[in-house]
């Protein structure tokens, strides 16, 4: 795609008949498109235009507000996005309305910057759940926030495993929360995504991928087709050229 403003794709939203996608820039944009299939493969990608998302007055978020990193799309259509420097949530209109007012809490202060809140996931019963991308030291688990009737708590943990940060999350149609991890080793990426019940237990490896098997893997959309569970996954490219934007896509068995 010719728009400049086209990358650093950091989440991802696939519509439960796999047709339709919105991904969700770290710098404050969104994009519907969608997906062409041929015996249940990927074969083309159309992107709608660049929409950058907007706050009051319809003015465009500036860039120290715009550091977009999770997303996650109610049954409503309202998205809601999670943000690194701010350390909060907000949330958008389909129509691409103002955002809401930064949803936050005192236990997000002290969060780094740029390392804080970069995973984002809703429940079936409408619960909110995000995540940083760093504990703090790798001997600190990953603190997992929740937000249910407008009120937050911090129902469980994710234990680290390696040095690997957080890159993404989604709950799926089984209501399993899905993590999805990713490690830079010099010249390149290796991604792992890993499930969870809703309290933390039943820890799973779903997915470890090789040394620059995948890009910056960062956004994580799960969803069912008359086969089975579907894992769509959509790469930051960090507008590098010596990077790329991907969509990747893996089938769920047991």
């Amino acid at each position: 795609m010719a728009d400049p403003a086209f990358g650093g794709f950091s989440g991802i939203e696939v519509s439960d008949d796999g047709a339709r996608f919105v991904a969700l820039s770290d710098r404050g944009a969104m994009v519907r498109g969608t997906l062409q299939r041929q015996n249940n493969t990927i074969v083309a990608v159309e992107a709608g235009p660049i929409q950058r998302l907007r706050g009051a007055f319809g003015i465009p978020l500036n860039r120290a507000n715009s550091d977009s990193e999770g997303l996650a799309i109610g049954p409503d259509g309202l998205a809601y996005i999670s943000f690194e420097w701010t350390h909060g949530l907000r949330s958008f209109a389909q129509d691409g309305g103002p955002a809401s007012n930064l949803i936050t809490t005192t236990a997000f202060d002290g969060m780094q910057d740029n390392a804080s809140l970069e995973a984002l996931a809703i429940g079936p019963d409408g619960a909110l759940y995000t995540m940083p991308e760093r504990s703090g030291r790798v001997t600190i688990p990953f603190p997992v926030f929740r937000l249910l009737n407008g009120h937050w708590d911090q129902p469980f943990t994710i234990p680290r495993r390696g040095p690997y940060l957080l890159s993404g999350a989604d709950i799926g149609p089984d209501g399993l929360l899905y993590v999805l991890e990713r490690d830079f080793v010099g010249i390149g990426f290796r991604n792992r995504v890993r499930r969870f019940a809703l309290d933390g237990s039943g820890e799973k490896l779903i997915l470890e991928t090789g040394l620059r098997t995948h890009d910056n893997l960062e956004g994580i959309s799960i969803w069912r087709d008359a086969d089975g569970l579907r894992m769509t996954l959509i790469s930051d490219d960090n507008f590098r050229s010596f990077q790329r934007t991907e969509i990747v896509e893996y089938r769920l068995t047991d």
